[in-house]
């Protein structure tokens, strides 16, 4: 069976570990990603108790749905290419405690944002900053046996896999592998959507499935909360090329429906969406 699972960000944000985790059980998912972004609140999770992660894994055993991947997006707030040395030393600290908590909640990867810097200027310095740091937190993951997997993002720093493939050569481990997004992937035009994932079938160990308004001209394009169906990704083409290449890993539908009146109705509207492509290709799902 093909594993699929949902983001946090899209199941009903004030409810308990347990609750989130029943209700992706009721809507037919494997797994849940849980998100620590940059907000106080979610990073407050790197500092959780024994006890508090104990619940959640006790959580995960009776519905028997994972937590198998963690979205780190605290980086942007911390990131690891800052030119601040107390930013880049926060950054390392936030490293260190995903990977711990990784390590506790039974997490298998962590995805790590695309980005050298977000809220500042990019420059030379920035780059080798970011990989200098990168190399040393895949180091800590390899130590826990977590992979770290960076992913393909709306920023020109790693916006397509070939370009995480040029940061993986500054970093050759098994450790690092590329979470691509199959929206942030289809928005840039100059990428060649099919040709970057046969180049990179050997380093893809997640799947974001999200739609994408494409960037053009002086457009920006739309990276988030774009409904299914009404983006610029050939989802169909993208999906007959990972099986046509044997991709069996997960796959994890992104949305942002925490906030939203109606949040399992979204998420069906997506499954009604998406499940069929899947099954279409040959997944069995």
């Amino acid at each position: 069976m093909t594993t699929i699972g949902i983001y946090e960000k899209a199941l009903p944000k004030n409810i308990t570990w347990l609750k989130r985790l029943e209700l992706a059980q009721s809507l037919g998912f494997d797994f849940v990603e849980m998100s620590i972004d940059e907000t106080d609140e979610r990073l407050a999770r790197l500092d959780w108790t024994p006890a508090e992660r104990l619940a959640v894994v006790q959580g995960i055993h009776q519905t028997g749905v994972k937590i198998m991947s963690l979205c780190l997006s605290g980086h942007r707030r911390y990131p690891l290419g800052s030119r601040d040395p107390l930013k880049r030393e926060k950054a390392m600290e936030l490293m260190a405690k995903a990977i711990d908590l990784a390590a506790d909640l039974g997490i298998r990867t962590i995805q790590l944002a695309g980005y050298d810097v977000y809220y500042e200027e990019k420059t030379v310095s920035s780059r080798h900053l970011f990989i200098e740091n990168l190399k040393a937190a895949v180091g800590l993951a390899a130590a826990k046996g977590i992979t770290l997997a960076i992913e393909v993002m709306d920023d020109p720093f790693i916006n397509s896999i070939s370009k995480f493939l040029e940061i993986k050569e500054q970093v050759p481990s098994p450790w690092l592998q590329v979470y691509p997004d199959l929206g942030n992937l289809s928005a840039w035009p100059e990428n060649d959507i099919g040709l970057e994932l046969e180049k990179g079938i050997n380093s893809i160990s997640n799947v974001h499935l999200k739609d994408t308004l494409a960037v053009r001209g002086e457009f920006p394009g739309k990276f988030k909360e774009v409904p299914f169906g009404e983006g610029c990704v050939d989802f169909k083409g993208c999906l007959q090329t990972l099986k046509r290449l044997g991709y069996t890993g997960p796959f994890l539908i992104e949305m942002w429906s925490e906030t939203s009146g109606q949040p399992e109705l979204a998420i069906k509207e997506a499954q009604g969406f998406l499940l069929p492509l899947l099954r279409e290709v040959g997944y069995d799902v």
